[in-house]
């Protein structure tokens, strides 16, 4: 049967896929509209199985936060080339799941892929089937997390591939911002002592001991500068004892106690592209 153009693009607007195979999905299925639009989602999923072992080292992050400012959601959309992630297309899909997460103020990621898709019938888990189809990548959602308090901060880094939230038991106003991209650039392995992993820390311990006695320290004398090594190293690894990048001379605690007088970041989050 004859396919029209105007048929043709109308399933193009509504997918998204290529103007070929919307013509070809609209020969096989006869002109049937629904079906034109099931044969290209099957399209994706066997693309989807066919790609299943590749590597997604690109993407794109986003972090941003609810209306009241007390919720927020990050989101890494992970696709396998730069050429990809940078598309507007694929940050504008990348930004209405966001979107969902923070409407629904979501916490899973399975609970996040079964949420209808914004203006269309499907959920976020077929949308990225559909997108995987159309563009032939391997795509899927990375990095997920949700933070709530008080006040919660956000920041995107230039380029889509880092992002932070912080949270607060207190109003912090803009600063907030400060401490999130403070997050971003120093990298916290953990917000507080208390929070770092205690494997971590032991980690962190064998290798000042073992530094000082290849430096030469006696055993008793290597255990001690190993424990001084680690202190320092709580100053720089943990967030609220960093050094705060805009002043020195205080730590981010100290630095979100003068935004308010007693408030504290309570928890954050990071996600990056390598």
């Amino acid at each position: 049967m004859s396919i029209t153009a105007a048929e043709v693009n109308k399933l193009r607007k509504h997918t998204g896929a290529g103007m070929m195979d919307c013509k070809k999905a609209l020969t096989e299925a006869e002109g049937d509209f629904d079906k034109a639009i099931e044969i290209l989602r099957l399209k994706g999923q066997k693309v989807a199985a066919k790609r299943g072992d590749r590597e997604t080292g690109e993407g794109a992050i986003l972090a941003s936060t609810n209306g009241a400012g007390d919720f927020g959601a990050l989101v890494g959309l992970n696709c396998e080339t730069d050429f990809v992630a940078k598309n507007e297309e694929f940050v504008a899909v990348a930004q209405r799941i966001l979107d969902v997460a923070l409407n629904g103020q979501l916490t899973s990621k399975d609970e996040l892929l079964s949420q209808t898709f914004p203006g269309e019938s499907i959920t976020i888990a077929e949308k990225i089937t559909e997108q995987i189809g159309k563009i032939g990548e391997k795509i899927e959602i990375g990095s997920f997390d949700t933070l709530a308090g008080a006040q919660v901060s956000a920041y995107i880094h230039p380029g889509n591939r880092l992002a932070t939230l912080v949270a607060f038991d207190a109003n912090v106003g803009e600063g907030g911002r400060d401490v999130a991209m403070q997050a971003a650039a120093m990298a916290p392995v953990a917000l507080d002592e208390s929070t770092i992993p205690a494997d971590l820390i032991e980690k962190e311990r064998g290798i000042g001991k073992e530094l000082a006695i290849q430096e030469g320290k006696p055993e008793e004398m290597a255990a001690k500068i190993a424990e001084g090594r680690l202190k320092k190293w709580f100053k720089e690894a943990t967030l609220v004892n960093q050094a705060f990048i805009k002043d020195g001379k205080i730590n981010i605690a100290q630095y979100v106690d003068s935004l308010s007088s007693g408030a504290k970041a309570t928890g954050f989050c990071r996600a990056a592209l390598d």
